[in-house]
C-alpha cells in the first residue's frame, strides 16, 4: 500500500494551553494541544518500525495549489486562512493557526490530493497520513481543529477529473459536519458519517449530526449519519456498518471511496467517549477494502482524521493500515482493556437502523 507523507505537516504548531482550550492562569502546568505533531510523529514511526512496515511503499507528496483547494472552499476563505497561517489567529477556543503554518495546510491537502490522483490512476489503495484533521472545516468555516476539508478536496477534484460518483465514509468519533455540508445539495457524492451522537456544539458547528439530516434538493436521501450512543464497542460500530453503511454503499455504486480514517472513537482517546480497540479498527478497515473491491475496482483513498492519545492512536492507525492493506492484524494490543459491554451492543445497532429507517 502506498503512503502519501510530506515533513511539512509538522510546520503546524498548536503549543499549550488547557487541553485544546487556551492557557488557564489556575494552571502551573500547562499541557500539550491534543492536535499536536506528537500524534502524528508516532503514526509514522509505529507504520516504519511495526510488522506493516514491508508492505508499505513511502512517497512524498506535493504541496496543493490555491486552486485545488478553492475546488471546495470559497477563494476568500483560503485567502483568509493563508493570512491567519502567517500572522497567527485563533479561529475558534479550540482551532487555531501559529506564524508559519502555511506550509503544513498545503502539504497536508497536496498528499491527500497526491493519493486520490494515485487511486484514479493505478486503482490500487493509498493513505495520506496528514494534519491537521479536516472533517470539521465547511467552504468557509474553520473549526475543530480543522481548516481544509482533505476530502472534500480529493472529492471534488475526483468528480472534476471524471469520477461520476465517490462515496465518502467517516468514521471518526466526531461528526464530518464540514463534509456533510459541502455535499449536502449533491448526488454525485453520498457522505457517511458514523459518530459519537453528540449533537450541535454551536455556531461552527450548527450541524446535530442526527438520522434525519439526509440531504436536500438534488442531494436528499444523499447524507447518512449514523449516531452512535456513547460507550459504543467494536461490536456496535461493526453492526452499524454492515447492516446501515454497507447496504447504502452498495445501493449508491461509487466509483471510488474515501475514508475519513479517525481512530479518536478509540477506547483510551481523550477526545472521544467510545471503545472501539485495535481490533476493531483493523476490522472497519478490513470492510471498507472489500466494498473497494466489490464496487471500486480498488479505487480506495483513506485520509487520516483523528486520533489524540499519541501513543494508542498510533497503534490504532497500523491496526486500520493492515486492514485497508488486505493483511490479518499483527501487533497485540499494548493495553489490552475491554469493559464487559459487548452485551448491549446488538440492541443499539437494532435501535440505530430502527431510527435511521423510519426517518427515510
Amino acid at each position: 500500500m502506498d503512503v502519501f507523507w510530506n515533513d511539512d505537516v509538522l510546520f503546524h504548531d498548536t503549543g499549550f494551553g488547557f487541553f485544546e482550550a487556551p492557557e488557564s492562569p489556575l494552571l502551573s502546568v500547562q499541557i500539550a494541544h491534543p492536535e499536536g505533531p506528537d500524534r502524528i510523529r508516532n503514526m509514522k514511526s509505529v507504520l516504519q518500525r511495526g510488522p506493516v512496515a514491508q508492505q508499505l511503499r513511502w512517497r512524498t507528496s506535493t504541496h496543493a495549489l490555491e486552486a485545488d483547494l478553492i475546488r471546495f472552499h470559497e477563494e476568500t476563505y483560503v485567502a483568509e486562512v493563508k493570512r491567519a497561517a502567517h500572522e497567527g489567529r485563533r479561529f475558534t477556543a479550540t482551532t487555531l493557526l501559529r506564524p508559519g503554518a502555511w506550509p503544513a495546510l498545503l502539504a497536508a491537502a497536496g498528499a491527500t490530493l497526491d493519493a486520490g490522483r494515485h487511486v484514479r490512476v493505478t486503482g490500487s489503495p493509498a493513505f495520506a497520513l496528514v494534519r491537521p484533521p479536516g472533517h470539521h472545516a465547511g467552504r468557509a468555516m474553520a473549526d475543530g481543529y480543522c481548516f481544509f476539508n482533505h476530502v472534500g478536496i480529493a472529492a471534488e477534484d475526483a468528480v472534476a477529473n471524471g469520477t461520476a460518483r465517490v462515496a465518502i465514509v467517516d468514521w471518526d468519533v466526531h461528526h464530518g459536519n464540514g463534509t456533510q455540508a459541502g455535499f449536502y445539495d449533491r448526488a454525485d457524492v453520498l457522505t457517511v458519517s458514523m459518530h459519537m451522537d453528540h449533537g450541535a456544539w454551536g455556531p461552527t458547528h450548527p450541524e446535530t449530526g442526527g438520522v434525519d439530516e439526509t440531504g436536500t434538493g438534488a442531494g436528499a436521501g444523499f447524507n447518512l449519519n449514523v449516531p452512535l450512543p456513547m460507550g459504543s464497542t467494536d461490536t456496535t460500530y461493526l453492526g452499524a456498518f454492515d447492516e446501515i453503511v454497507a447496504p447504502r454503499l452498495r445501493a449508491f455504486e461509487p466509483q471510488m471511496l474515501i475514508i475519513a480514517n479517525g481512530v479518536d472513537a478509540g477506547q483510551f482517546d481523550p477526545n472521544g467517549r467510545q471503545l472501539v480497540t485495535m481490533s476493531g479498527f483493523h476490522a472497519l478497515a478490513s470492510r471498507a477494502r472489500a466494498l473497494a473491491d466489490e464496487l471500486c475496482a480498488g479505487r480506495l483513498l483513506v485520509v487520516q482524521e483523528g486520533g489524540y492519545n499519541p501513543a494508542y492512536a498510533a497503534f490504532s492507525v497500523h491496526s486500520a493500515i493492515e486492514g485497508f492493506a488486505g493483511l490479518p492484524e499483527s501487533l497485540k494490543d499494548p493495553l489490552g482493556f475491554m469493559p464487559q459491554a459487548e452485551q448491549r451492543a446488538k440492541h443499539d445497532v437494532d435501535w440505530l437502523k430502527a431510527r435511521i429507517l423510519a426517518g427515510q
